[in-house]
């Protein structure tokens, strides 16, 4: 049970640095794009993405991750011991709360407001800096989820 624990540990790193990936393309230059192209076109572009992305395999991989983790944690708790175990479980939380939580309570309220502007407004250049700053932390959840992953198996090697 050990060898298939680490295993899904391994595969949960990969998916959670494709997503790690996918965040920071935003945080580095997506964000930054929108903003240079201007209010009109910038808002536009953000609108058609945040659309776009809830028909995506990263929103799947994104949402996934998170019953996968826990799971994963459950079977660490109950078949492995010491710092795989720990890690596998500090990468579960790290998730769930830095991930998903952030996503649900910061980044989907923020498009969500987006969506209904027909026509730029202070709130896109708050919009700009606020959602950039948790997707930012976003970005950064998913990075460490992958390095806890990783180091659980290493250290049970």
């Amino acid at each position: 049970m050990a060898d298939l624990i680490l295993n899904l540990a391994t595969a949960s790193s990969l998916l959670a640095t494709l997503v790690a990936g996918a965040l920071l393309a935003f945080s580095d230059f997506l964000m930054r794009g929108f903003r240079l192209a201007g209010p009109v076109s910038g808002m536009q572009a953000m609108q058609g993405l945040n659309r776009t992305v809830l028909k995506s395999v990263t929103l799947t991989v994104f949402l996934l991750l998170v019953p996968g983790l826990l799971a994963l944690a459950g079977l660490a708790q109950v078949f492995l011991e010491g710092a795989p175990r720990h890690f596998i479980q500090l990468a579960a939380g790290v998730y769930t709360v830095g991930a998903f939580l952030v996503t649900g309570l910061g980044n989907v309220p923020m498009n969500k407001r987006l969506e209904r502007l027909s026509a730029p407004s202070d709130y896109w250049t708050a919009y700009l800096t606020g959602w950039t700053f948790w997707n930012h932390v976003r970005t950064a959840a998913c990075a460490l989820t992958a390095l806890f992953l990783t180091l659980a198996v290493r250290l049970a090697a």
